[in-house]
């Protein structure tokens, strides 16, 4: 199988129990190095990935699109309709999960609620709470992050992803993650 993933890390692919036989990992910043020739890391922008991936001579087709919590931090709906296209342009199938808007805590930030304060709280969470994913170093910085982290519903799952499954992964019962599955 020939999978692109969206977002990912060699690392990750690297810790994987199995392996497809070729994965193609496409990251806007860091998709790290590797020496293996299974796996074919390419800097380069999701929402854009046809460009990005031709420039970077890694062509499909692929058998499969793979995004594990992507999709809420490539900057508001028409982007998100960009990355949903490019999905769907390039394999018969993906898997795309997401955090779920509607869970009670913000995964990133792991603080109850915090999706649903106004930017300026939610900056000065995300620059001293202390379970922060990503702490970030200034006020400036988490407020970007904060902007950059927009958490969807499953309505805008299925409107950008119309034909797939909608998967809900749960936690204590409540929906935590969404998961657009086209087989």
């Amino acid at each position: 199988m020939r999978v692109l993933d969206l977002g990912g890390t060699v690392q990750a692919w690297e810790r994987a129990p199995v392996r497809p036989a070729h994965v193609t990992i496409l990251n806007l910043t860091e998709p790290g190095e590797s020496t293996s020739d299974s796996l074919f890391p390419v800097y380069g922008d999701a929402c854009d990935a046809e460009a990005a991936l031709s420039a970077a001579g890694a062509d499909g087709p692929f058998d499969l699109v793979f995004s594990n919590s992507v999709l809420e931090h490539v900057g508001g709906h028409a982007n998100r309709a960009r990355f949903a296209a490019s999905v769907h342009a390039l394999a018969p199938r993906h898997w795309v999960q997401t955090p779920y808007r509607y869970f009670p805590v913000e995964p990133h930030w792991l603080f109850p609620g915090m999706q649903f304060l106004p930017l300026a709280l939610r900056a000065r969470i995300a620059a001293s709470w202390p379970l922060a994913h990503s702490p970030s170093p200034s006020l400036e910085k988490a407020t970007s992050a904060a902007l950059w982290t927009e958490l969807v519903s499953i309505t805008e799952m299925q409107h950008l992803f119309p034909g797939s499954g909608i998967t809900r992964e749960r936690f204590l019962g409540l929906t935590k993650s969404i998961v657009a599955i086209r087989t």
